[in-house]
């Protein structure tokens, strides 16, 4: 096992020079963006520059793949002076519940949100004694949109932007934010530009715990204490989103000891290269492996568990496949909300292409000539998929004992702790009798 080691540090320097070349034409771009948005914000103080997007270059530095990158503009507006009527649950696996932003009869310091062009006016069927109308959406959207190819036209007459860096032709409604192509040099970036309003919310997974394990202690809690966002939902609805919450959650990763970014970094590489054709065919996203990534975390939260590169891999990748085989992933902040519904994708070819690298890892590993020669044989054999479906009807199992278990499975369980050992033979000794029974 040891002469495999060096290839996985081999494929990750490959990776990382080509990470700051990256993270310069992303801050290059990300200028030319947030020189527009002063611009729209010089035109209507309602929309604000957020330029706490600190974490945004260094994770763009290690993805293989160029998806796009949301940006959020914050509304001017307070959020707890405004009514928000929640719609009740979202469906099954879809997140959390839409509400409304209504404003409130005579409210002050919301006038400049009353108007038609962010606003739609109560009908008198409407009922609300409180509320005298809407904050929409839609309305948002379309007025922002106007205001970035005002502020792009501007920018580019005065000479604000370098000559090709962006384009009103590039600019496009899709949906539910504006996307917006910028060059940043070399590279172009593309963003996915959304108004949000910032406002404090619960969140129950993070509640009432000091600390997850696996995540610096301390850091949950100012974690916590942040907004989270209201995002559009539709073209009238507006829904939470703790997306910036979960880049904080990364970032505090990122100051542990250990090859939990680098494991991240690796498998995007793998994803985009191989499990994705380059890029040419749909596939797991990077928002897919950063999960996957939190979840590892916290399941396996010992030092040891992230001090050696080829076992932090195999680390999110047993989860990776667990989640795939029961065709689950839980958003880490809302269990509740599988990210895998409704993504159209074949997840039974896309598990077969995960075991595949990770039965067998060395081939995709492989940058140049130099590297070739003869594979280890396979790690597994091909009884393991039943293993990993054993969440899907008993959610106890979705515990560190378990993943050891597949560890072991993988040849990459070397943890020394008794206790640990003695819980994952006692896990490998349950799923072997229910193996027997099955059969």
């Amino acid at each position: 096992m040891a002469a495999q080691v060096p290839l996985w540090h081999h494929y990750l320097r490959a990776i990382r020079s080509r990470a700051a070349p990256r993270a310069q034409d992303y801050q290059r771009a990300e200028d030319v963006l947030l020189t527009v948005l002063e611009r729209v914000h010089g035109r209507d103080p309602r929309f604000l520059v957020d330029y706490s997007r600190d974490l945004e270059a260094s994770l763009f530095a290690l993805r293989s793949s160029d998806g796009p990158v949301d940006v959020e503009v914050p509304l001017r507006v307070d959020a707890g002076a405004l009514l928000s009527e929640e719609l009740g649950p979202a469906e099954p696996g879809g997140g959390p519940a839409s509400c409304r932003l209504g404003v409130p009869r005579g409210g002050a310091g919301l006038e400049r949100w009353v108007t038609d062009d962010v606003f739609t006016a109560a009908s008198p069927s409407d009922g609300s004694a409180e509320g005298c109308g809407h904050i929409v959406p839609g309305k948002v959207l379309r007025l922002l949109r106007d205001l970035l190819v005002a502020a792009i036209m501007h920018c580019k007459l005065h000479g604000l932007v370098a000559p090709g860096a962006l384009n009103t032709d590039s600019l496009r409604e899709e949906g539910l934010h504006l996307s917006l192509l910028v060059s940043g040099g070399w590279r172009a970036v593309r963003f996915h530009v959304l108004p949000v309003v910032r406002c404090r919310r619960r969140v129950p997974a993070l509640e009432g715990a000091p600390r997850v394990p696996g995540f610096p202690e301390g850091s949950l809690k100012r974690i916590v204490g942040q907004e989270v966002a209201l995002v559009p939902a539709s073209a009238q609805l507006w829904r939470v989103s703790v997306d910036y919450l979960l880049t904080r959650l990364l970032g505090a990763l990122g100051t542990l000891p250990g090859h939990r970014l680098d494991s991240l970094c690796i498998l995007d590489r793998v994803n985009h290269e191989s499990w994705r054709d380059g890029g040419r065919s749909p596939g797991l996203t990077f928002g897919h492996l950063k999960t996957v990534l939190l979840w590892a975390s916290a399941l396996f939260p010992a030092p040891e568990d992230w001090a050696e590169l080829q076992g932090a891999v195999y680390r999110l990748l047993v989860v990776l496949l667990c989640c795939l085989a029961t065709q689950k992933l839980p958003h880490f902040l809302h269990p509740e909300c599988n990210l895998l519904h409704g993504s159209g994708l074949d997840l039974g070819a896309l598990y077969q292409r995960v075991e595949h690298f990770a039965s067998q890892p060395e081939a995709s590993l492989r940058i140049h000539a130099t590297h070739l020669g003869r594979s280890p044989p396979p790690r597994i054999d091909h009884g393991v998929k039943a293993l990993l479906q054993l969440p899907a009807s008993d959610p106890t199992y979705w515990a560190t004992a378990y993943f050891d278990v597949l560890l072991d499975k993988f040849q990459v369980f070397h943890i020394q702790d008794q206790d640990r050992v003695a819980a994952m033979q006692s896990i490998f000794r349950k799923t072997k009798a229910a193996g027997e029974e099955a059969s």
